[in-house]
């Protein structure tokens, strides 16, 4: 039997990435699974090919984590839909400003507070609110970072929108324990995603970047997804409240030449 067979997962984010190799991952798993994009729907309805080619029932749906009445709406309708959710995934997220703090405009900050933080809270507070019902495990994975602990200059809006995700999960896992729910971060470290584009595109610049790493290489976002798999099935039941991070060793090593 499959790890998530009879299973629905909601991914939000999946269109790309991290997201979408975990839909992916969840689908060869037995998982139904609910692909999210946010605005780019060509990019979804190609990470929903790429599902359903995995077998197992799959849904696509716009979803603006950022707006209270967009996540109410439509996880209440993926509940009719699928007769339930089981496995949150809370993984859509916007990068850094790059911007200093006496420099960055509220908006800014706001943008990113909104939909890393606040878009975590909202889809969380829906799953536990349609869970504590139900006697059976569910699942809330979040998708945080390295910089939920460390910190980069010009970065400030997106290291205080991860550190919050860190406690914010601590809490969930203290008030959701009694139903049956557990809930984890994981942290990853330099990914080879959109979000490390230039890293991507540009060798020198990953290999400068792969130099603070100790096992030398940036991730795959398929290294996440298998992660990600585990902390969904049945095998990490006594699984909460829990951060775990995946950097190739880099946390350890920022210290180093102090």
């Amino acid at each position: 039997m499959k790890k998530l067979e009879n299973k629905t997962a909601l991914v939000t984010g999946s269109d790309s990435g991290i997201g979408r190799a975990i839909a992916i991952e969840f689908a060869k798993n037995g998982a139904n699974v609910v692909v999210c994009y946010h605005s780019k729907e060509e990019r979804g309805q190609e990470a929903l090919k790429a599902v359903e080619e995995h077998g197992g029932k799959a849904s696509l749906i716009e979803l603006d984590v950022s707006n209270e009445q967009d996540v109410e709406a439509k996880m209440e309708a993926i509940i009719k839909e699928f007769g339930g959710i089981d496995i949150l995934v809370n993984n859509s997220g916007v990068n850094g400003s790059g911007i200093p703090i006496d420099e960055m405009d509220t908006k800014i900050f706001d943008r990113t507070i909104k939909t890393n933080l606040y878009g975590t809270f909202f889809c969380s507070r829906k799953f536990i609110q349609h869970r504590k019902g139900i006697s059976k495990p569910g699942k809330i994975i979040n998708i945080s970072s390295v910089h939920e602990e460390i910190n980069a200059p010009g970065n400030g809006d997106y290291n205080a929108s991860k550190a919050g995700i860190k406690n914010l999960m601590r809490t969930i896992a203290l008030e959701v324990g009694k139903f049956g729910i557990n809930v984890n971060n994981i942290a990853p470290g330099m990914i080879l995603t959109a979000m490390n584009q230039k890293a991507v595109d540009d060798p020198e610049i990953r290999e400068k970047a792969e130099a603070n790493i100790p096992l030398g290489r940036a991730g795959r976002p398929e290294e996440i997804a298998y992660l990600a798999l585990f902390l969904a099935s049945e095998e990490a039941n006594y699984v909460t409240g829990s951060t775990y991070v995946m950097d190739g060793g880099l946390m350890i090593n920022i210290g180093q030449g102090a």
